[in-house]
């Protein structure tokens, strides 16, 4: 079942396309890894994707309404700032705001507490936590809201590599559930391990889709990345170890 379907899309900065003609599907049981360099595309893609960009061509997401889109897809994005001294259980909670009930008791709010490890933060001010604590608890918010789809802007920054395991963990939990997963990600050992699917980006264009391993390949990551990487395969899954810098 496919929860994301993308056709041409092209987001332009005056006469530049940031985005250029990208078209992807993301379907139910896939978590997605989309990777790039810097200015890549990526954060663009996804919030055109969401209807808050302007754009060229057919996101499913942005011709739903914007109640209806709350319902299927929920979003994590690259800002971290939390402005209001709200305890933790209540924040998580305004992610259940679209089903009417942004009660901290409600069942989805303590299952999204207990994923991120947060429920000895439950009563404590958002705003009195580290920064990697905020990042954990507003990547709980956006599990609370249970949607099929979840998308998420770099939700690694800021969290030490304990909480990036778990965070990727959790999201791989989730396809496998049977929802789905499309996240930028820039750390390519952590999506070499955990995605089922990469999508690689270079100047606004798709310029790969598949496997980890298919996408990974010594071409791409010398022409895209500008790396040397070592890739194998144990006990653990794929690990990604990046060697040096090409010249």
């Amino acid at each position: 079942m496919s929860l994301l379907s993308l056709e041409n899309i092209t987001v332009r900065r005056g006469t530049l396309s940031v985005v250029d003609g990208v078209s992807l599907t993301v379907s139910a049981g896939e978590f997605v890894g989309l990777i790039g360099p810097n200015g890549a595309g990526k954060t663009s893609l996804m919030r055109a994707a969401l209807g808050l960009l302007p754009h060229e061509g057919r996101s499913n997401l942005a011709q739903m309404s914007a109640a209806r889109r709350a319902r299927a897809v929920a979003f994590l994005p690259q800002g971290r700032e939390i402005a209001w001294p709200v305890s933790v259980a209540d924040l998580v909670a305004l992610g259940r705001a679209p089903w009417g009930n942004a009660d901290p008791a409600d069942p989805a709010v303590r299952r999204a507490l207990a994923r991120l490890d947060l429920e000895g933060f439950a009563s404590r001010a958002a705003t009195s936590l580290s920064g990697g604590e905020q990042a954990r608890a507003l990547i709980a918010r956006a599990l609370a809201q249970e949607t099929p789809l979840l998308i998420a802007d770099e939700p690694g920054a800021g969290l030490d590599p304990e909480a990036q395991i778990r965070m990727m963990t959790i999201f791989a939990g989730l396809a496998q559930d049977g929802r789905a997963v499309l996240a930028s990600v820039h750390d390519l050992g952590l999506a070499a391990r955990h995605c089922t699917r990469l999508i690689l980006l270079e100047r606004g264009r798709l310029v790969a889709d598949g496997p980890p391993r298919e996408v990974l390949s010594e071409a791409r990551l010398a022409g895209v990345f500008h790396i040397r990487a070592h890739l194998f395969e144990n006990e653990d899954g794929l690990i990604f170890q990046p060697l040096g810098v090409i010249r």
